[in-house]
């Protein structure tokens, strides 16, 4: 049997120390509207980092993870504390055996001021436009 992980680790500065502690309620809360779903995504894990004077939240997965999730928590946060500027983060998929379609990843920025995105890719249906002949950047 094959596995699919979804792999990131990225730093969101919250700007306090306050913000940060405030933001673990932020994930639980997601947390919990993640495990309602059905079925539940893989969701990622989250801890402040003292290291970086306690203002940065560090998001990973755990094993794999939904950058989706990641998304969502990082634009609550960027409402609740009044955060600006562009924030992003990259992500690689990968599988437990070689298969041809097992690899790949994309990277996501967005404006934490507005919540829109800025820019993203995903490398799979990049991957396969180009192999086809068309054009990789449309």
């Amino acid at each position: 049997m094959v596995n699919y992980f979804t792999h990131f680790s990225c730093l969101l500065d919250v700007g306090t120390s306050e913000n940060a502690a405030r933001a673990l309620d932020l994930y639980n809360a997601l947390s919990a509207e993640n495990a309602a779903e059905d079925p539940p995504s893989e969701g990622f894990q989250l801890s402040i980092q003292p290291e970086h004077g306690g203002t940065q939240l560090w998001i990973r997965d755990d094993t794999t993870g939904d950058p989706e999730h990641v998304i969502q928590f990082v634009k609550r946060c960027a409402t609740a504390f009044g955060l600006t500027g562009l924030w992003g983060f990259q992500y690689a998929n990968t599988c437990s055996r070689p298969r041809l379609d097992g690899f790949g990843g994309g990277a996501h920025v967005l404006d934490l001021a507005t919540g829109k995105t800025v820019a993203w890719t995903y490398t799979d249906g990049w991957f396969a436009q180009v192999l086809e002949g068309g054009d990789p950047d449309e």
